[in-house]
C-alpha cells in the first residue's frame, strides 16, 4: 500500500466550521468522498491510503457530523450547498464524487445541481427510492446522550453502538466530558430528510457512474440498483458480499472496485 499523507483542515460557512480531510498532493486527481449518518470523513482513510499519491481525496465531515459544527438545517440544499461551497474554496476542477448512503443522495444531487462540477460518480449501497418509514430506522438514536461526563459512561449509554462510537468520542471543550461525533436529534432530521424520491436528480447527469450495492443490503435492494444501472447513461454495476456498510466489511473489495472504475475515466 502506497503511504499517503492526510491533512485536517477547515472552512467557515456562514459562521459554521466544516471540517474536512484532505489526502494526498494537491496535483493529485480530485477525489471528494461523503460519509453517511453516524459516520465521518475518516471512514475514507482506507480508501485514500489504497489509491496512492495520484489522487487527492478530499473528506468533508458533513454538517453535525465528525469536527464540523451542528447546523439549522439538513434539507439537501443545506448539504449541498456546503459541498458547493468546499468546491469553490479549493478549486480542484471536476472531481470524482462517492458516497455512502447519506453521502451518496447528497453527492447525486450534487451531480444535478453542478454538472460542470462532478466528473464521475460513485454510489456506495445509496437507494434513489427510500420510501418514509415510522418510526425510521435510526428511531433508536432519540435515547441517546449527546454528551456524558466521562467516556465510559456515553459508551454505556449508546448500547450496542457503543463499541462502533467509542474511539471517534470527542472531549468537549475544556476537557469537562465527552460527545458524541454526531447529534442524535439532528442525525434523526437529517435521516428522516433522506427518504424519498431521488431518481430524478439521479438522472439528471450523464457523467460515468458505478454503483456499488452489498448483496445483503437493508437499503438498496438489488432490483432497484439494478434499474439504477441500467436506465441511466454510462453507469456500471458491482455488488459485494456486505450489508449496508459496505467499505467497512470489505475494505479491499470496496477499493478495488472503486480502482477498477477510476481506470476507466
Amino acid at each position: 500500500m502506497t503511504q499517503h499523507s492526510a491533512s485536517r483542515r477547515e472552512l467557515t460557512i456562514d459562521g459554521r466550521r466544516l471540517s474536512y480531510l484532505d489526502h494526498g498532493p494537491s496535483t493529485g486527481r480530485p477525489l471528494l468522498a461523503l460519509h453517511g449518518h453516524l459516520s465521518e470523513g475518516a471512514s475514507f482513510d482506507d480508501l485514500a491510503a489504497e489509491l496512492g499519491q495520484q489522487w487527492r481525496v478530499i473528506a468533508p465531515d458533513q454538517r453535525g457530523h465528525g469536527d464540523s459544527d451542528r447546523a439549522n438545517d439538513y434539507s439537501r440544499e443545506g448539504y449541498v450547498s456546503d459541498l458547493s461551497a468546499l468546491l469553490d474554496h479549493l478549486d480542484p476542477g471536476p472531481v470524482v464524487a462517492v458516497g455512502h448512503s447519506l453521502g451518496g443522495i447528497n453527492v447525486l444531487h450534487l451531480a444535478a445541481a453542478r454538472p460542470a462540477s462532478v466528473a464521475a460518480l460513485v454510489t456506495i449501497d445509496t437507494a434513489v427510492d427510500l420510501p418514509h418509514q415510522d418510526p425510521g430506522p435510526l428511531a433508536f438514536l432519540a435515547g441517546f446522550p449527546y454528551t456524558a461526563p466521562t467516556r465510559e459512561e456515553l459508551i454505556e449509554a449508546c448500547g450496542p453502538l457503543g463499541p462502533m462510537v467509542g474511539p471517534v468520542l470527542r472531549p468537549l471543550p475544556g476537557g469537562e466530558g465527552w460527545q458524541l461525533p454526531f447529534h442524535p436529534q439532528d442525525t434523526l432530521d437529517s435521516e428522516r430528510q433522506v427518504h424519498g424520491d431521488h431518481w430524478a436528480p439521479w438522472l439528471a447527469s450523464d457523467c460515468p457512474a458505478l454503483v456499488i450495492n452489498g448483496r445483503a443490503s437493508q437499503v438498496l435492494p438489488a432490483e432497484q440498483a439494478a434499474s439504477m444501472a441500467s436506465l441511466r447513461p454510462r453507469t456500471s454495476l458491482v455488488t459485494l458480499e456486505t450489508d449496508h456498510f459496505v467499505q467497512l466489511q470489505d475494505p479491499k473489495g470496496f477499493a478495488q472496485a472503486v480502482r477498477e472504475f477510476l481506470a476507466t475515466l
